[in-house]
């Protein structure tokens, strides 16, 4: 195949997005995504769209390799990622077919560094952290920093600009938007487009979706420019199903908890493999190659389909023949038409303590010692369990399921007690027990030790070191300090020892900032040593800053000294301890 007969390739993914979170879905009102409904309109709306798992590192190990994670032992966040290492990515098949290839925004695959590793020539990572190109589509020293602009619209630019710089070469942009994942943030012009009564969240939520949007119609508008947009194949898809926490409590503040965005109709949310969890958006666009769909209806396809079959996809169409190495299908005959059948008679999943499978509109689903059947043809909010009534399905199913996980890395199901949150999931959504009581955290004093103040942790104070210690290893600690006057360029000077090494980062708000903005926010790498270390960032923002957190490995971390210079070397703070 010619580089001129090789189609274009977009993978759009988003983050904790709900089933109901697109306009098109015609479930919710409030939602306003134009954009990508044009997408879903003229191309094909997978109304059974599902993902590999109800969580982000799983769910993007699966769509980046088209094989099931299981397979390589990538099971859930914060697991082993040296299966996913030895892992031919979709990026590094394309690359060898002479594809330009690009990465833009959240990875949570490894360290930004070894992104390329997997394939990806060009990368703008997590919010400008970590980018070897800039959004005027320059290419910059790799490891470059871009700071203090919002996420997504920097996203949006970076992935223009990767079109301006590949737009005359077969290409494949990876495009993973870090929304509508807390923490929630949204510039007022986005705000101010939903204006109805609503919680807090969701209009942060709806905002930031609007954004993306936003981008979509960029890129789309990117493309007929260029005169390419029927040479180009997109995929949108959510990652996993949207956080409820249940209560779908309106918490203050954009941190841990729900994220604003809805599963409806469907049961259940992230964290859970019910439909709530693994079915997402899942829109298929290109340009006159997916049949006449003159009606709403038309471009609707109700056949089961699986984020694993994006890679197959995208390398039958790169001329790649499909083997053992992929779990997917090519779509493409199915949703143009061209193949009668369906993609999938059968879909797997296992995550952590649970596991399903889904056959000819079946659903068998374990949740530690809890079995479940539904039947989703009559069923789909999965409120009935059918395991008594039709045992021989059950049963049939479980077996399919039990022979599916000898191939896994480890092999089996998963036995035991599902964990206390699981628990409490199964509980309410599926077995109909009242919700568990909102927790009521009430306000710890605020203490402050050597001038700073601590979250997730507590400080000891004996000079000449303020030793911060974790109070949770599932919650990130870090320090505080308040009622700053620092100019919108300075550097910021940590010096601290921690064993384990990781990563520090710096947050800031900013002079008529009423919270932190997530777009705010710098890193660096802190190398694994027993010896102090000093630790520089730099900081370049648009207005006076009087408020920074400092972002701490996991571990006990001893601070020595915590200093501020302005770009002439002039010493504007120091908290020496």
């Amino acid at each position: 195949m010619s580089a001129a007969e090789k189609p274009n390739m977009i993978v759009i993914f988003t983050d904790d997005h709900g089933y109901a979170d697109l306009s098109a879905q015609g479930i919710l009102d409030d939602v306003k995504t134009p954009n990508i409904d044009f997408l879903a309109n003229h191309g094909r709306r997978c109304t059974a769209g599902y993902v590999t798992a109800p969580q982000c590192v799983p769910s993007r190990a699966g769509l980046l390799t088209g094989r099931s994670q299981n397979r390589f032992g990538v099971e859930s966040n914060g697991g082993d990622l040296d299966g996913f290492g030895q892992q031919m990515t979709i990026a590094e098949r394309l690359k060898k077919q002479g594809y330009a290839t690009g990465m833009v925004g959240k990875w949570h695959l490894g360290s930004p560094g070894q992104i390329p590793e997997h394939g990806f020539e060009d990368v703008f990572y997590s919010d400008g952290r970590w980018a070897n190109f800039n959004v005027q589509g320059e290419s910059v020293k790799p490891g470059s920093v871009f700071p203090g602009e919002y996420h997504l619209e920097q996203n949006n630019q970076a992935a223009l600009a990767f079109l301006k710089r590949h737009h005359d070469e077969p290409f494949f942009l990876y495009l993973a938007h870090r929304a509508p994942h807390v923490p929630l943030s949204a510039p007022k012009k986005y705000l101010d487009r939903f204006s109805g009564e609503m919680p807090r969240r969701r209009r942060l939520a709806l905002a930031m979706l609007s954004c993306i949007d936003d981008g979509v119609g960029a890129i789309r508008k990117s493309l007929a420019d260029y005169g390419i947009e029927k040479k180009t194949l997109i995929f949108f898809i959510g990652d996993n199903g949207a956080p409820l926490k249940i209560h779908k409590y309106d918490a203050p503040g954009g941190g841990p908890g729900w994220d604003g965005s809805r599963n409806d109709p469907f049961n259940g949310e992230k964290g859970m493999l019910t439909e709530g969890g693994i079915r997402v958006p899942f829109v298929v666009y290109w340009k006159g190659m997916l049949g006449d769909t003159k009606s709403v209806e038309q471009s609707e396809y109700r056949p089961m389909v699986s984020s694993l079959d994006v890679a197959a996809t995208i390398a039958r169409l790169a001329g790649i023949e499909l083997d053992d190495s992929f779990d997917g299908v090519n779509l493409i005959p199915y949703l143009s038409g061209q193949r009668a059948g369906v993609p999938h008679e059968t879909l797997y999943w296992r995550w952590m303590t649970q596991a399903a499978i889904q056959q000819h509109g079946w659903k068998y689903l374990r949740g530690g010692d809890r079995e479940y059947l539904f039947n989703l043809d009559q069923d789909p909010q999965e409120k009935q369990n059918l395991m008594t009534k039709h045992a021989d399905v059950a049963a049939q199913l479980k077996n399919e399921l039990v022979e599916w996980t000898t191939e896994l890395s480890p092999p089996g199901l998963p036995v035991g007690n599902a964990g206390m949150a699981a628990e409490q999931f199964f509980d309410f959504y599926l077995d109909g027990k009242p919700a568990p009581k909102r927790p009521e955290t009430p306000p710890k004093p605020e203490v402050q030790v050597a001038g700073l103040l601590a979250r997730n942790a507590t400080l000891k104070h004996d000079s000449p070191l303020l030793t911060v210690f974790p109070e949770n290893k599932n919650r990130v600690p870090f320090v505080v300090l308040n009622d700053l006057k620092l100019p919108k360029v300075f550097e910021l000077r940590v010096q601290l020892r921690n064993k384990n090494g990781g990563q520090v980062k710096i947050a800031w708000r900013r002079e008529g900032e009423s919270d932190f903005n997530d777009a705010s926010i710098v890193a660096t790498d802190v190398s694994t040593t027993m010896r102090f270390q000093e630790v520089k960032m730099q900081v370049g923002t648009s207005a006076q800053v009087i408020h920074i957190r400092i972002v701490l490995p996991q571990g006990v971390t001893e601070l020595k000294r915590i200093e501020a210079f302005d770009p002439d070397g002039n010493l504007l703070i120091r908290r020496q301890f």
